[in-house]
Protein backbone atom coordinates (compact mmCIF):
# COMPACT_ATOMS: atom_id res chain seq x y z
CA UNK A 1 0.00 0.00 0.00
CA UNK A 2 1.14 3.67 -0.93
CA UNK A 3 1.43 5.83 2.09
CA UNK A 4 -0.11 8.81 2.66
CA UNK A 5 3.45 11.20 1.87
CA UNK A 6 4.64 8.62 -1.27
CA UNK A 7 0.84 9.40 -2.78
CA UNK A 8 1.28 13.13 -2.24
CA UNK A 9 4.53 13.11 -3.96
CA UNK A 10 3.69 11.21 -6.95
CA UNK A 11 0.95 13.56 -7.48
CA UNK A 12 3.18 16.94 -7.51
CA UNK A 13 5.47 14.72 -10.01
CA UNK A 14 3.19 14.45 -12.08
CA UNK A 15 1.21 17.92 -11.69
CA UNK A 16 3.29 19.57 -14.40
CA UNK A 17 2.75 16.75 -17.01
CA UNK A 18 -1.44 17.05 -16.26
CA UNK A 19 -0.79 20.89 -16.50
CA UNK A 20 0.78 20.50 -20.06
CA UNK A 21 -1.46 18.51 -21.59
CA UNK A 22 -4.72 20.84 -20.25
CA UNK A 23 -2.34 23.63 -21.45
CA UNK A 24 -1.77 22.30 -25.10
CA UNK A 25 -5.36 21.51 -25.79
CA UNK A 26 -6.41 25.05 -24.79
CA UNK A 27 -4.07 26.34 -27.15
CA UNK A 28 -5.23 23.99 -30.02
CA UNK A 29 -7.71 26.48 -32.15
CA UNK A 30 -9.75 23.50 -33.36
CA UNK A 31 -11.24 23.31 -29.98
CA UNK A 32 -13.35 26.10 -30.59
CA UNK A 33 -14.46 25.67 -34.10
CA UNK A 34 -17.87 24.89 -35.06
CA UNK A 35 -18.14 23.45 -38.57
CA UNK A 36 -21.93 22.57 -38.38
CA UNK A 37 -24.70 23.35 -39.10
CA UNK A 38 -23.71 25.85 -41.67
CA UNK A 39 -25.21 28.81 -42.23
CA UNK A 40 -28.10 29.31 -45.19
CA UNK A 41 -25.98 31.32 -47.98
CA UNK A 42 -28.50 34.94 -48.25
CA UNK A 43 -27.51 36.79 -51.72
CA UNK A 44 -27.75 40.92 -51.12
CA UNK A 45 -27.56 42.48 -54.52
CA UNK A 46 -26.94 46.19 -53.89
CA UNK A 47 -30.07 47.80 -53.97
CA UNK A 48 -32.30 45.21 -53.86
CA UNK A 49 -33.98 43.07 -51.50
CA UNK A 50 -31.91 39.90 -49.67
CA UNK A 51 -32.52 36.97 -51.67
CA UNK A 52 -34.59 35.56 -49.03
CA UNK A 53 -36.43 38.20 -48.24
CA UNK A 54 -40.41 38.62 -48.84
CA UNK A 55 -40.82 41.93 -51.23
CA UNK A 56 -43.82 43.93 -50.55
CA UNK A 57 -43.35 46.77 -52.93
CA UNK A 58 -40.98 47.01 -55.99
CA UNK A 59 -42.28 50.15 -57.54
CA UNK A 60 -44.87 48.44 -59.67
CA UNK A 61 -46.67 45.62 -57.87
CA UNK A 62 -49.23 45.89 -54.87
CA UNK A 63 -50.40 42.39 -54.99
CA UNK A 64 -49.16 41.67 -51.52
CA UNK A 65 -51.31 44.63 -49.99
CA UNK A 66 -54.57 45.66 -49.70
CA UNK A 67 -57.38 48.26 -48.12
CA UNK A 68 -57.60 47.93 -44.51
CA UNK A 69 -61.79 47.47 -45.26
CA UNK A 70 -60.41 44.54 -47.76
CA UNK A 71 -60.56 44.64 -51.69
CA UNK A 72 -57.87 47.00 -53.96
CA UNK A 73 -55.48 49.14 -53.05
CA UNK A 74 -57.16 53.08 -53.24
CA UNK A 75 -53.07 54.42 -53.24
CA UNK A 76 -51.56 55.88 -56.29
CA UNK A 77 -48.74 53.91 -57.80
CA UNK A 78 -46.15 56.26 -60.30
CA UNK A 79 -42.85 56.79 -60.74
CA UNK A 80 -41.74 54.24 -58.49
CA UNK A 81 -43.43 54.93 -55.60
CA UNK A 82 -46.82 53.99 -53.00
CA UNK A 83 -48.40 57.20 -52.28
CA UNK A 84 -51.12 57.93 -49.97
CA UNK A 85 -54.39 59.30 -51.25
CA UNK A 86 -55.79 61.27 -48.68
CA UNK A 87 -58.99 60.23 -47.28
CA UNK A 88 -58.80 57.11 -48.76
CA UNK A 89 -58.10 55.17 -45.71
CA UNK A 90 -55.04 53.05 -44.66
CA UNK A 91 -53.27 49.81 -46.35
CA UNK A 92 -52.22 46.31 -45.28
CA UNK A 93 -50.66 43.18 -46.26
CA UNK A 94 -52.73 40.51 -46.88
CA UNK A 95 -49.68 38.36 -45.54
CA UNK A 96 -49.60 38.16 -41.55
CA UNK A 97 -46.42 38.35 -39.93
CA UNK A 98 -44.71 38.19 -36.22
CA UNK A 99 -40.73 38.02 -35.86
CA UNK A 100 -39.47 39.88 -38.72
CA UNK A 101 -36.63 42.60 -39.94
CA UNK A 102 -38.17 44.90 -42.39
CA UNK A 103 -37.24 47.54 -44.64
CA UNK A 104 -39.34 50.79 -45.62
CA UNK A 105 -38.15 53.71 -47.55
CA UNK A 106 -40.06 56.71 -47.76
CA UNK A 107 -40.61 60.32 -48.55
CA UNK A 108 -42.76 63.27 -47.10
CA UNK A 109 -44.28 65.90 -49.12
CA UNK A 110 -41.86 68.71 -50.38
CA UNK A 111 -44.57 71.18 -49.58
CA UNK A 112 -44.62 72.13 -46.02
CA UNK A 113 -47.00 75.66 -46.61
CA UNK A 114 -49.20 75.62 -43.68
CA UNK A 115 -48.47 72.40 -41.90
CA UNK A 116 -47.22 72.00 -38.86
CA UNK A 117 -46.39 69.49 -36.21
CA UNK A 118 -48.47 66.36 -36.51
CA UNK A 119 -50.56 67.65 -39.77
CA UNK A 120 -47.06 67.68 -41.86
CA UNK A 121 -46.08 64.58 -43.36
CA UNK A 122 -48.39 62.47 -41.14
CA UNK A 123 -48.10 58.24 -41.65
CA UNK A 124 -47.29 55.60 -39.64
CA UNK A 125 -45.91 51.61 -39.66
CA UNK A 126 -48.23 49.43 -37.80
CA UNK A 127 -46.14 46.05 -36.47
CA UNK A 128 -49.09 43.58 -36.02
CA UNK A 129 -51.19 45.90 -37.14
CA UNK A 130 -50.97 47.20 -33.56
CA UNK A 131 -48.08 48.98 -32.72
CA UNK A 132 -46.87 52.32 -34.59
CA UNK A 133 -43.34 53.46 -35.46
CA UNK A 134 -44.26 57.10 -36.14
CA UNK A 135 -43.91 58.25 -39.84
CA UNK A 136 -43.75 62.11 -39.86
CA UNK A 137 -41.65 65.28 -41.65
CA UNK A 138 -39.46 66.09 -38.27
CA UNK A 139 -37.02 68.31 -40.37
CA UNK A 140 -37.38 71.85 -37.90
CA UNK A 141 -40.93 70.37 -37.74
CA UNK A 142 -41.55 70.75 -33.46
CA UNK A 143 -43.84 68.42 -31.69
CA UNK A 144 -44.10 66.11 -28.95
CA UNK A 145 -41.09 63.90 -28.63
CA UNK A 146 -43.05 60.90 -28.45
CA UNK A 147 -44.74 61.49 -31.54
CA UNK A 148 -41.71 62.91 -34.06
CA UNK A 149 -40.05 60.37 -36.69
CA UNK A 150 -38.58 57.45 -34.92
CA UNK A 151 -40.95 57.72 -32.15
CA UNK A 152 -42.53 54.18 -30.83
CA UNK A 153 -46.14 56.32 -30.88
CA UNK A 154 -46.75 58.10 -27.46
CA UNK A 155 -44.46 55.91 -26.27
CA UNK A 156 -41.05 55.80 -26.99
CA UNK A 157 -39.07 58.92 -28.52
CA UNK A 158 -35.91 58.19 -30.75
CA UNK A 159 -32.81 58.80 -29.12
CA UNK A 160 -31.83 60.71 -31.88
CA UNK A 161 -33.69 63.14 -34.42
CA UNK A 162 -32.15 61.54 -37.68
CA UNK A 163 -35.00 62.97 -40.18
CA UNK A 164 -33.85 64.17 -43.54
CA UNK A 165 -35.79 67.60 -45.40
CA UNK A 166 -39.11 67.23 -46.82
CA UNK A 167 -39.28 65.32 -50.20
CA UNK A 168 -36.34 63.01 -49.47
CA UNK A 169 -36.14 59.81 -49.32
CA UNK A 170 -35.42 58.19 -46.00
CA UNK A 171 -35.42 54.81 -44.69
CA UNK A 172 -36.08 52.41 -42.20
CA UNK A 173 -34.57 48.92 -40.99
CA UNK A 174 -36.86 47.42 -38.27
CA UNK A 175 -36.02 44.38 -36.10
CA UNK A 176 -39.65 43.34 -34.65
CA UNK A 177 -39.77 40.83 -31.95
CA UNK A 178 -43.68 39.92 -31.72
CA UNK A 179 -45.02 39.58 -28.06
CA UNK A 180 -46.37 36.54 -26.83
CA UNK A 181 -49.22 35.03 -24.64
CA UNK A 182 -49.74 31.77 -22.68
CA UNK A 183 -52.44 29.79 -23.68
CA UNK A 184 -55.06 31.22 -20.85
CA UNK A 185 -54.04 34.88 -23.03
CA UNK A 186 -51.84 36.27 -20.76
CA UNK A 187 -48.53 38.07 -21.30
CA UNK A 188 -45.36 36.29 -21.06
CA UNK A 189 -43.04 38.20 -23.39
CA UNK A 190 -43.28 42.07 -24.35
CA UNK A 191 -43.02 43.29 -28.02
CA UNK A 192 -39.77 44.79 -28.31
CA UNK A 193 -38.59 46.69 -31.50
CA UNK A 194 -34.74 48.16 -33.00
CA UNK A 195 -35.43 50.86 -35.50
CA UNK A 196 -32.12 52.39 -37.83
CA UNK A 197 -33.45 55.71 -39.37
CA UNK A 198 -31.24 56.74 -41.97
CA UNK A 199 -28.65 53.95 -40.90
CA UNK A 200 -29.09 55.45 -37.37
CA UNK A 201 -29.95 53.81 -34.29
CA UNK A 202 -32.99 55.51 -32.48
CA UNK A 203 -34.76 52.36 -31.17
CA UNK A 204 -32.38 49.90 -29.02
CA UNK A 205 -34.40 47.16 -28.44
CA UNK A 206 -37.18 49.18 -26.89
CA UNK A 207 -39.55 47.35 -24.39
CA UNK A 208 -42.91 47.97 -25.63
CA UNK A 209 -46.10 48.84 -22.67
CA UNK A 210 -48.85 47.55 -25.11
CA UNK A 211 -50.27 48.31 -27.92
CA UNK A 212 -50.71 51.98 -29.70
CA UNK A 213 -53.16 54.12 -28.13
CA UNK A 214 -54.31 57.53 -28.97
CA UNK A 215 -55.25 58.39 -25.98
CA UNK A 216 -54.44 56.33 -22.54
CA UNK A 217 -52.11 54.26 -21.29
CA UNK A 218 -50.93 51.24 -23.64
CA UNK A 219 -51.94 47.85 -22.86
CA UNK A 220 -51.54 44.44 -24.21
CA UNK A 221 -54.35 41.56 -25.63
CA UNK A 222 -53.63 38.43 -27.24
CA UNK A 223 -53.26 38.01 -30.54
CA UNK A 224 -51.88 36.25 -33.34
CA UNK A 225 -49.65 37.02 -36.07
CA UNK A 226 -50.77 39.35 -37.71
CA UNK A 227 -50.52 41.94 -41.22
CA UNK A 228 -48.30 45.27 -41.69
CA UNK A 229 -50.30 48.51 -42.02
CA UNK A 230 -49.53 51.54 -43.51
CA UNK A 231 -51.71 54.33 -42.00
CA UNK A 232 -53.55 57.01 -44.05
CA UNK A 233 -53.54 60.44 -42.06
CA UNK A 234 -54.38 63.22 -44.93
CA UNK A 235 -51.20 63.74 -46.12
CA UNK A 236 -49.57 62.22 -49.59
CA UNK A 237 -46.64 60.49 -47.74
CA UNK A 238 -44.53 57.96 -50.45
CA UNK A 239 -43.44 54.76 -49.89
CA UNK A 240 -41.04 52.11 -52.03
CA UNK A 241 -38.99 49.37 -51.55
CA UNK A 242 -41.02 47.49 -48.79
CA UNK A 243 -39.43 43.99 -47.98
CA UNK A 244 -39.60 41.79 -44.67
CA UNK A 245 -37.56 38.83 -43.72
CA UNK A 246 -39.42 36.51 -41.40
CA UNK A 247 -36.89 35.26 -38.39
Amino acid sequence: MIGPVLMAACLLAAAPAFAQAAGDHARDPKTTEVWAPVPTIVATPVGIAPSDAIVLFDGRDVSAWESEQGGRVPWSVADGALTVVPGSKGIRTRQSFCDIQLHVEWRTPVETKGFEGQNRGNSGIFLQALYELQVLDSYNNATYANGQAGSIYKQAMPLVNASRAPGQWQSYDIIWKAPRFSQGGGLTTPARITVLHNGVLVQDDTVLAGKTEYIGAPSYAPHACAPLYLQEHDSKVSYRNIWVREL
